[in-house]
């Protein structure tokens, strides 16, 4: 733990500890992942203003995400298949997030079911929502959510067509693994990871399994899936995911203005402008370069958060500066949990806090609530 100085610090040791195919799900992009990589440079090129000889004392990050009170204004975002970079994953993420005071949210395709986390947490969560073709299937999902105490549904809008990512394709990704000769190799090397997967009995898409009759094995799960995601998904698909859901609904996947405001007149509390990680269109831009034109077109009709590149506290600073209310974190929660687990996860919040402190003392600020442009330096 002593030797965890940075996001980046995990991550080396996460893909020293995570087979290769989970390891590499988290982090490709799509295509030539120009996008993946724009997303994280784009941020590291903002600069910061140094402001001097002010009263930085009682300093406080406190800031409320959806009306929840937040000990720092960051969520983990969700991610599919967290459960195999780690034993249990999602419940282990879950765990770090409530003891941390900031949100959670668990994909539709986490491993861990929505009342296993359920029942292994006291915070309430949030739930992203992947809307099906099944759309009873869908309707039970966010009954099972509202069952579950979760207080904002994160329906996922930038996935109606699968993007082309070439590392899932070259290692073959299945869950659970399919055993090739290359893949059991790559699994036995990885020994920490087999010994905690032995150890559960999570290791298929917790949602779906027993929820769907034509999922029942691994590959008619794997048909089912790769049949799902619906490319006439509409804003009256929105609307009507509103009249049913009576908590806070969020919107993820936002780039342009004019779908962020039809998202806001179809019910959205709030919009997460994200591009996917990289993992959908491979040449959109990087998020933090559409996230002023969208918290501009958005106003006060609705929160705005963004989630994409961010590594560390000087990016969730260049986040809020740029408009939003809050960052939301992939990768880097990840890597924490596929190096050490729980532990890992804290650890990745512990040292993106400490950055955020120290970045928001050095531009001369106190409370976090007073980050705005004026902290960018603009040539």
């Amino acid at each position: 733990m002593a030797s965890i100085t940075c996001i980046d610090d995990l991550q080396r040791l996460a893909r020293r500890r995570v087979p290769r195919m989970f390891y590499d799900y988290a982090d490709s992009g799509s295509w030539t992942e120009s996008t993946y990589r724009a997303n994280h440079e784009e941020l590291a090129a903002l600069r910061l203003r140094q402001r001097v000889m002010v009263d930085l004392s009682d300093r406080s990050l406190r800031r409320e995400m959806l009306g929840e009170p937040c000990s720092m204004p960051l969520g983990l975002a969700p991610v599919g298949l967290a459960g195999m970079q780690h034993a249990d994953g999602e419940i282990h993420a879950a765990r770090a997030a409530e003891r941390f005071g900031v949100p959670f949210t668990l994909s539709t395709m986490s491993i861990c079911s929505i009342e296993d986390v359920a029942a292994h947490t006291d915070r309430p969560f949030w739930f992203q929502l992947y809307v099906m073709r099944d759309r009873d299937f869908t309707a039970r999902l966010i009954d099972r959510a509202r069952a579950a105490g979760c207080p904002a549904l994160v329906l996922t809008a930038d996935l109606q067509v699968l993007g082309q990512r070439h590392k899932d394709i070259r290692n073959g990704l299945t869950v659970p693994p399919k055993l090739s000769v290359a893949t059991v190799a790559n699994l036995a090397s990885k020994w920490r990871w087999g010994a905690g997967m032995l150890r559960t009995r999570r290791r298929t898409f917790g949602n779906i399994v027993g929820h769907v009759r034509e999922a029942s094995n691994l590959e008619s799960l794997s048909g089912w899936v790769a049949s799902q995601f619906d490319p006439a998904l509409s804003w009256d698909d929105v609307r009507r995911i509103r009249d049913r859901w009576d908590g806070k609904l969020v919107i993820k996947g936002i780039m342009d203005p004019r779908d962020a405001v039809e998202a806001v007149d179809a019910g959205a509390d709030a919009i997460l402008v994200s591009n996917h990680g990289g993992r959908q269109l491979d040449g959109a831009p990087a998020a933090i370069r559409a996230l002023p034109g969208v918290v501009a077109a958005v106003g006060d009709r609705a929160e705005v958060y963004m989630d994409g590149g961010i590594r560390s506290g000087q990016d969730v600073l260049k986040t809020l500066a740029s408009g939003a209310r809050g960052a939301f974190i992939g990768r880097a929660w990840v890597y924490g949990l596929g190096a050490m687990g729980e532990s890992g996860v804290t650890s990745a919040l512990e040292t993106i806090r400490r950055e955020l402190d120290t970045t928001l003392a050095l531009c001369g600020l106190r409370d976090i609530d007073d980050v705005d442009e004026a902290i960018l330096w603009r040539d």
